[in-house]
């Protein structure tokens, strides 16, 4: 499985989660380890901490998870009111301590750290560059690319200019936190692809991925972090400086974020995920909603989405319920491999298992966030169907993917993918729904408040963002027509 991907896992994988903290007297790491700990679900391949206390750098990382990673110790030893953290799933690089974040790098001008949530689409380029001029490489990630040209940048330019030419630099998508001795900064692309807020403490600031982390810290929201800027925190955490390197035409916010990734009570670019889910699920009432005995959600992910479906649907005077039809078990988790084909299959027993009184005799509508190689949905349908579902109807909360993620998801390759070359129709067939219906581009920005322009839709349209080198054949994906409902008059 390419990055480690475990075979009971088949859709995709979580990104990176960044963190950086200035306070005023007390150690930032503690702060930090629960900040990791609340962005988790952004990463479970390794954990990091850097902090500074005016004097050195202290660093720890570790594979696996925040709780595995960390002990009183390692945390104790962590001095200095002012650090950065990391969670990481590969989406380049190795699957080793070697990749690792943050990364450090100490120099003439000082110690180093940094956290990268995102992808670099010219990190061979640069690193080529970098490795003609002396800089020696201890990874094949793209984090010690951005680390070796700034420490670079930093020899011959005051902070500022040294990110920004930085910045000007190296391209793609990327959420930044570094410190720069016991200075914490935070970096946003140009494009805004990746998420990365501010927050205030009552002795510091903070700087996230996500909000939730803010509110694990009893701290509160001060605002995302601007497309092309970079965030200054002060030492002390006394304040932050803001300083716009960057401005574009239009941004290009990863819409992925709002439908699978983000906790849905996160605040991602100034909206509620929770609420965007639910409106997305109102569309998807409105764009292809069938009445059913009940609808249900997919858990986790699906249940904000079957929620707002429902409520649209009942709003319109529709009879459809929603129940919770299926059960999760939380304790079998992404390393649970199965050496064969009949336990593969056998593993969505395991982690779902349908409530019969809510499925028996009824017509379901089932709600998924995405739809990605088709193995779990087809597998779902045959499970609720087996339980004695009459009919099973699949509703999508997002347009069908037909084209990999080059900015920091770890998703399937345009083989794997289901939507690559087939209509919604064949889809339908291949998980033997009843019917099956996903939801528009246009709905999709609709519910985001945003124009299609403002947002990185490349997964589902095949037009990226970012020039993606080599890569052609997904710009010139034609997207499956997605009007109508698959299988509705059968």
């Amino acid at each position: 499985m390419p990055n480690g991907r475990d075979a009971t896992h088949s859709g995709p994988t979580e990104k990176c989660g960044v963190v950086g903290v200035s306070l005023e007297e007390r150690d930032a790491a503690r702060p930090l380890y629960y900040s990791l700990y609340a962005l988790q679900h952004r990463g479970q391949e390794s954990a990091g901490i850097v902090t500074h206390d005016g004097f050195q750098q202290h660093s720890h990382v570790e594979m696996g998870l925040v709780g595995d990673a960390f002990g009183e110790d390692d945390i104790a030893d962590l001095r200095g009111s002012a650090g950065i953290g990391h969670v990481r799933y590969p989406t380049a690089g190795s699957v080793n301590k070697s990749c690792a974040q943050p990364f450090t790098v100490s120099f003439k001008s000082g110690a180093l750290g940094l956290s990268h949530n995102g992808n670099l689409v010219n990190a061979d380029e640069v690193r080529e560059e970098l490795a003609a001029q002396g800089h020696a490489f201890t990874s094949d990630g793209d984090t010690e690319v951005i680390a070796h040209d700034l420490a670079r940048n930093l020899l011959e330019s005051d902070l500022v200019r040294a990110v920004k030419r930085t910045m000007g630099r190296i391209h793609g998508s990327y959420s930044l936190t570094i410190t720069h001795d016991d200075t914490v900064l935070g970096v946003r692309d140009p494009e805004g692809n990746r998420p990365l807020c501010i927050g205030e403490l009552e002795d510091g600031y903070v700087l996230a991925s996500e909000s939730a982390a803010i509110d694990t810290l009893d701290g509160e929201l001060v605002r995302d972090v601007r497309p092309g800027e970079l965030v200054v925190l002060h030492p002390g955490g006394e304040g932050f400086d803001s300083y716009q390197l960057f401005e574009r035409e239009n941004t290009a916010h990863c819409f992925f974020e709002h439908v699978y990734f983000a906790r849905p009570d996160s605040v991602i670019d100034d909206e509620l995920v929770y609420e965007v889910r639910r409106e997305l699920g109102r569309q998807l009432w409105e764009e292809g909603g069938i009445e059913t005995d009940v609808v249900m959600p997919v858990p986790d992910s699906g249940r904000a989405f079957a929620s707002g479906y429902a409520e649209a649907a009942q709003e319109e005077g529709s009879g459809v319920e929603f129940a919770e039809g299926l059960m999760k078990n939380r304790y079998v988790g992404r390393t649970f491999i199965m050496p064969t084909q009949d336990e593969r299959e056998r593993a969505v027993r395991l982690k779902l298992n349908p409530i019969k009184s809510t499925v028996e005799g009824k017509t379901v509508t089932l709600i998924d966030d995405s739809i990605v190689r088709g193995t779990t949905s087809t597998q779902l349908v045959d499970l609720l169907k087996d339980c004695g579902a009459e009919e099973v109807h699949m509703r999508i909360g997002a347009p069908p993917i037909v084209a990999p993620c080059y900015m920091g998801i770890d998703m399937a390759t345009r083989e794997e993918l289901i939507a690559a070359d087939k209509s919604v129709e064949e889809i339908r067939e291949a998980i033997a729904a009843d019917s099956l219906s996903y939801l528009s581009t246009e709905a999709v920005a609709e519910a985001l408040g945003r124009s299609q322009a403002d947002l990185c839709l490349g997964c589902v349209t095949g037009e990226y963002p970012y020039d993606v080198e080599g890569e052609e054949t997904d710009r010139e994906v034609t997207r499956p027509e997605i009007g109508g409902v698959a299988g509705a008059d059968d």
